[in-house]
């Protein structure tokens, strides 16, 4: 007879299985190691060597087998190398998720309701008299029909402005959304881990958008020396460069996708933590890291007018506390009609989510 094994209860791991426990803890490496299995599974044997997470019933060795047979990790037999799976990827959107945004079911409906009446794609119950002004595609032509009948007779039947009724529809805030993203080299300058939170926000809202509110649309710009976009799977990969801040080319590059997307709805989020410091003219780049350059803030400015004559606000998330760049960012904002914070590390999750989900409560003309 086997009978019970007893541990010693520790109530952060509410009942988990070793496996369990030791995945949450490689997911969140990967975030750190930007999707790197092997330097993941070298610091896994690092900390066990340091504060025993293995024992002798479940070692290492056993933790990496299960991997494998789940489905966590895939081995390259030809090469011996070993990468994550879809499944990983989704896996930490979805960890990511859960830290950052809380636990959040899936919607069949994947809309933002508002209680605002206008052009959508669910049809109100209620009909009302026409007025000037009303869409032709908003008549209830049997209701309008039966008006004239009724009103005129069907022997002499015609039909007048007072015989049309108006059938509405449910207004649904379907919204575009672009996330710009700073991978210059002072994401990680003075020896802070600038990119890491970056990324992990990057996922959950992916995860948030894909999930909840399926019919929105989410874009991920990078943005270095250039700018260029990156699909959602990509996001644990994602590492800073030895690059410029050429916010310009971001913002180009996040108009553009947003004038391809048909919903009325659009806004862009930037996460950056340093000031613009250059500028791409034709295949030059015009660099200049020693302070506020004009030349490189004032295009930064124009379009920031520009995507406000479009009604796209910019959200501006700064990671950065320095009075000159906060200066800027306040000129930007103003000039844009958007809104920014100047969020710590730690709170930048928060203040997106904040931000993303009260956007969802209201139109945006």
């Amino acid at each position: 007879m086997i009978g019970f094994h007893f541990t010693k209860f520790d109530p952060n791991q509410k009942g988990k299985s070793k496996f369990d426990q030791l995945l949450d803890l490689f997911m969140q490496l990967l975030s750190y190691t930007n999707g790197d299995v092997g330097e993941a599974l070298q610091w896994m044997n690092q900390l066990d060597k340091e504060y025993d997470l293995t024992n002798e019933e479940y070692g290492m060795g056993d933790f990496i087998d299960e991997l494998k047979d789940k489905g966590y990790i895939d081995e390259n037999k030809a090469s011996g190398e070993i990468s994550i799976t879809p499944k990983t990827e989704q896996g930490i959107r979805k960890r990511s998720l859960e830290e950052i945004f809380g636990k959040l079911k899936k919607t069949k409906q994947g809309n933002h309701t508002t209680f605002k009446p206008g052009q959508g794609d669910e049809m109100n119950p209620e009909t009302r008299s026409f007025q000037f002004g009303d869409l032709l595609e908003q008549i209830d032509f049997t209701e309008s029909i039966r008006n004239a009948q009724i009103n005129h007779g069907i022997e002499s039947f015609h039909m007048q402005e007072d015989d049309l009724k108006i059938r509405e529809t449910d207004f649904k805030s379907q919204t575009s959304t672009v996330l710009m993203i700073d991978i210059s080299h002072s994401m990680i300058l003075y020896g802070e881990d600038r990119i890491t939170p970056a990324k992990k926000v990057a996922m959950a809202l992916s995860e948030l958008i894909t999930t909840k509110y399926p019919k929105d649309t989410l874009d991920i710009v990078v943005f270095g020396n250039d700018a260029w976009p990156v699909e959602i799977k990509d996001l644990p990969f994602l590492q800073v460069g030895p690059y410029h801040t050429n916010t310009v080319a971001g913002l180009e590059m996040a108009l553009d996708i947003l004038r391809r997307r048909k919903n009325q709805n659009k806004q862009i989020f930037m996460i950056t933590d340093g000031k613009p410091t250059c500028l791409k003219i034709g295949k030059k780049y015009y660099k200049n890291s020693f302070g506020l350059d004009r030349k490189i803030t004032n295009r930064c400015l124009n379009l920031a007018a520009q995507c406000k004559k479009l009604k796209i606000p910019i959200t501006t998330f700064m990671i950065a506390s320095d009075p000159y760049l906060q200066r800027f960012v306040n000129e930007f904002t103003e000039t844009n009609n958007g809104k920014a914070f100047f969020a710590s590390l730690d709170k930048l999750g928060a203040f997106i989510f904040r931000d993303f989900e009260s956007g969802k409560r209201k139109t945006v003309y």
